[in-house]
Formats: structure tokens, C-alpha cells, sequence
């Protein structure tokens, strides 16, 4: 009987443990690669707005199948707020550059 719990924790934490990451490394990489200057610059304005946005899209589908996951609702709406944040500060620093990244990734405004 022991056994049997012991099993079924075992394979319980493996499920937990093999759950798909959002982004990968590379992905982010490529992400500030594209919209920060370069790669290490982790920090961009433009990097951390493309990095929320793939991170929203993420939640999104997540929510469109888990209607009912109201933590990863809130924390969506959280990450919204943030992106939103950078948005204003990147359009009164430079409006030319907010412009071409909404339309870059297709946010709306």
C-alpha cells in the first residue's frame, strides 16, 4: 500500500516536473537579438515589451483552454499592466520607435 502512494507521488512530480517552458533561452536570445540592440542587452525598452508580449500570448492560449485558472488570469493581467507601463515610457522617449514596434508585433493600442 505504501508502495502504491509512493508510485503514484513519484509520477506525479515527474508530470510536474516535464511541463513545456514558455520561452526557451534561444528564444529570448533571439527576442532581444531582434528588438533590443543585441543579445545581451536584456534590459531594452523594446526587448522587455516583445519579451511581455510573447509571455501574454503564452497566458492567452493558456486561459482560452484553462477558463477557470484564475492565478494565471491575474497574473496576465499583471504582465498587461507592465507592458502597458513600458509602452507609455517608450512613447514619450521616442515616439518613432513605439510606432514601428506596436506595429511590429501587432499590439493594439
Amino acid at each position: 500500500m505504501f508502495e502504491n502512494k509512493l508510485l503514484t507521488f513519484a509520477a506525479l512530480n515527474f508530470r510536474a516536473n516535464t511541463r513545456k517552458m514558455n520561452l526557451t533561452t534561444e528564444a529570448k536570445q533571439e527576442l532581444f537579438k531582434k528588438y533590443g540592440e543585441k543579445e545581451t542587452n536584456t534590459g531594452s525598452t523594446e526587448g522587455q515589451i516583445a519579451l511581455f508580449t510573447a509571455r501574454i500570448n503564452h497566458l492567452t492560449k493558456h486561459l482560452k483552454i484553462n477558463k477557470k485558472d484564475f492565478n494565471t488570469e491575474r497574473s496576465l493581467i499583471k504582465l498587461v499592466g507592465k507592458r502597458r507601463d513600458l509602452l507609455d515610457y517608450l512613447k514619450n522617449k521616442d515616439i518613432e520607435k513605439y510606432r514601428s514596434l506596436i506595429k511590429d508585433l501587432s499590439i493594439r493600442k
